[in-house]
C-alpha cells in the first residue's frame, strides 16, 4: 500500500509540475516578479536605505527569498481551487488512487517549484554582488528555515484552495502574507520606521524569520532569532497541515 501511495503521489506531482512550467503566468509571477523587485530595490531604492556597514544586496536578498516563496505558494491555492471547483478531484476520487496523494501532490509540487525559483533568485543575486559569509552548517540551517516556511505557506494555501469558491478568490490569503513581508525588516531596517509601524514590524512573525536567515548568511548568527524562526515556521506548518487535512476529510466524505 505504501508503494502504491508513493506511486500515486508521483503521478500527481508530475501532473502539477507540468501545469506549473507550462503556465507563463506562474513563471512570471513567481520568478520574474521577485527578480524585478530585487533589481528595483537594489538599483533604485537601495542607495537611499541605510543598512550601516552591510551591503544592501546582502541585506535585501533574504527578504526577496521569502517574497518569492510567498508568491509561489499562491499558485498552489489557485491550482487546488481549480481542481475543486471544476470537479477534477471528484473524478480522481472515483479512481483507485490514494485520496491523500491529491493533497500531497500539490504540496510536494509547491516545495519543489519554490526551491527552484528561490535558487534562481540566489544565483541572480550572486551576479548582482551578493556575497554571503555563511558556512556549510549555516547554509543547511537557512535551507531548513526556507523549507519549513515553504511548507507552512503551502498548507495555508491548501486551506485557502479548499475553502475558496473560485480560483481567483483562493489567492486572497497572499495579500496578508505580502503585507506582513513589506511591513517587516525585509527591505529596510525597522529603526527607520514610525514608532507604531516599527512596533508592529518587530512583533510579527516575518521579521524574526527574515532576520534569522539574514544573520546566518552574513555570518553573524543570532541563535535566539533562529530558534524563534523555526518555532514560528514549524508551528504554522503543523497547525495549517492539521486544519487542511480536517477540511479535506469533510469535503470528501
Amino acid at each position: 500500500m505504501m508503494r502504491n501511495n508513493w506511486n500515486d503521489m508521483q503521478v500527481m506531482v508530475g501532473r502539477n509540475m507540468k501545469h506549473a512550467f507550462r503556465s507563463a503566468d506562474t513563471i512570471i509571477t513567481t520568478i520574474a516578479m521577485p527578480l524585478m523587485i530585487m533589481l528595483m530595490f537594489v538599483y533604485v531604492f537601495g542607495g537611499s536605505i541605510d543598512t550601516g556597514s552591510e551591503n544592501y544586496i546582502n541585506y535585501v536578498v533574504p527578504g526577496i527569498m521569502f517574497l518569492c516563496i510567498a508568491m509561489g505558494t499562491t499558485y498552489t491555492a489557485v491550482r487546488l481551487s481549480h481542481d475543486v471547483t471544476t470537479g477534477i478531484i471528484d473524478r480522481f476520487h472515483s479512481m483507485p488512487i490514494a485520496k491523500s496523494s491529491i493533497l500531497t501532490g500539490h504540496v510536494v509540487t509547491s516545495v519543489v517549484f519554490n526551491l527552484i525559483s528561490t535558487l534562481v533568485i540566489v544565483l541572480v543575486a550572486f551576479l548582482l554582488g551578493f556575497r554571503p559569509e555563511a558556512g556549510f552548517v549555516g547554509w543547511l540551517v537557512v535551507i531548513l528555515i526556507l523549507l519549513l516556511f515553504t511548507l507552512a505557506m503551502t498548507w495555508i494555501a491548501v486551506i485557502s484552495g479548499l475553502l475558496a469558491k473560485s480560483p481567483e478568490g483562493s489567492a486572497s490569503f497572499s495579500y496578508l502574507i505580502l503585507l506582513l513581508l513589506f511591513i517587516s525588516s525585509a527591505f529596510a531596517p525597522t529603526d527607520s520606521m514610525n514608532k507604531v509601524v516599527r512596533a508592529f514590524a518587530e512583533n510579527q512573525p516575518m521579521t524574526p524569520i527574515i532576520e534569522s536567515v539574514r544573520s546566518l548568511l552574513v555570518g553573524n548568527v543570532n541563535t535566539g532569532e533562529v530558534w524563534t524562526a523555526i518555532a514560528w515556521c514549524g508551528g504554522i506548518f503543523i497547525v495549517a497541515m492539521i486544519a487542511s487535512m480536517q477540511i479535506y476529510k469533510r469535503k470528501t466524505e
